[in-house]
């Protein structure tokens, strides 16, 4: 193993274990530098001797490669962290990247549906299935997600243990195994209620064939053992063209959003909010006060009669 693939292993076991990164972060953070130390071998150089002009030179090889600007503040956070990792560990004595500013990221305002769009998607859910057990699913994983405003990773992985006894709260695991609780609505509870006896019964008849029992709310015959995120992000796109909303608007993603700026929209307090969504920082969640701005700004450019007036 090359120094530079040391270097890289030792800083996602650090990532791992102080930080309790989340697996997609890790990944993400070995292929940025998976990439960089590819640049620097063609350079003849590596981690230990990169200096300040290496890392310049890198990051305007990106731009060149037409990468997208949170693409490259991403890789440069990355190297960062790396030369940052090893400062600590004594292997370098300086961090060649400390004093590089990055292009920034461009803050687009998340993509969200109105509280009708997303009516009529979970009413699509109740009816789009092949069996009764399908639309049974269905409808509570699109009563849980917009509930509660889970990822989408944390929803098709929660645990079946999570749910028992018609809980008013549920756990949920999030990234970096950070947990919090967030409250399941009465319809939300009453499509898990109804889901489980069915999903228990099935569960029954593959043990009496051999079968484990699985762990997960919405298990699955694959590796996973659980629905994955693919075949629910199909799902819900099946959702949307039987509910005549543009499948171009919805993705899991825009179902938390919608759970978020509908939940500002009726008077929540932004903390609680941040709470729920699991976000580190409240800066993370003031981005759905600008959604609310613009929803409204719209609203009254449609509707007001003065905003029709060709001198506005």
């Amino acid at each position: 193993m090359s120094l530079n693939h040391r270097w890289i292993s030792a800083f996602a076991e650090a990532q791992m274990a102080e930080l309790g990164a989340a697996d997609n972060t890790r990944l993400s953070y070995g292929r940025d530098l998976v990439d960089f130390s590819d640049a620097l071998t063609a350079r003849g150089s590596d981690f230990e001797h990169a200096t300040r002009k290496d890392v310049e030179d890198y990051l305007i090889g990106c731009e060149a490669q037409g990468l997208a600007q949170s693409t490259r503040a991403r890789r440069l956070s990355s190297i960062k962290q790396l030369f940052r990792f090893a400062f600590e560990e004594g292997w370098r004595e300086d961090n060649p990247a400390i004093l590089i500013k990055g292009p920034g990221r461009t803050k687009h305002l998340p993509k969200t549906l109105t509280e009708d769009e997303v009516a009529r998607l979970l009413d699509a859910a109740r009816t789009t299935g092949r069996t009764p057990a399908d639309q049974a699913r269905n409808t509570a994983l699109m009563e849980v997600l917009y509930a509660t405003g889970m990822r989408v990773t944390e929803l098709v992985s929660l645990p079946v243990a999570a749910v028992r006894g018609d809980p008013r709260m549920v756990l949920v695991r999030g990234k970096g195994g950070k947990e919090r609780m967030v409250p399941l609505s009465p319809p939300a509870r009453l499509a898990v209620t109804a889901w489980l006896d069915i999903r228990d019964a099935e569960q029954e008849v593959a043990r009496t064939k051999g079968a484990k029992p699985s762990p997960y709310l919405f298990a699955s015959r694959g590796k996973d053992g659980h629905l994955t995120r693919v075949s629910f992000y199909q799902l819900i796109k099946t959702f949307a063209v039987a509910a005549g909303v543009s499948p171009a608007k919805v993705t899991p993603h825009t179902l938390r959003h919608a759970f978020a700026t509908h939940l500002l929209a009726n008077g929540a307090d932004l903390r609680a909010i941040q709470t729920l969504l699991g976000h580190a920082d409240l800066s993370t969640t003031e981005i759905y006060t600008h959604v609310l701005d613009e929803r409204l700004k719209e609203l009254v450019l449609d509707h007001h009669p003065l905003a029709k007036d060709e001198g506005l």
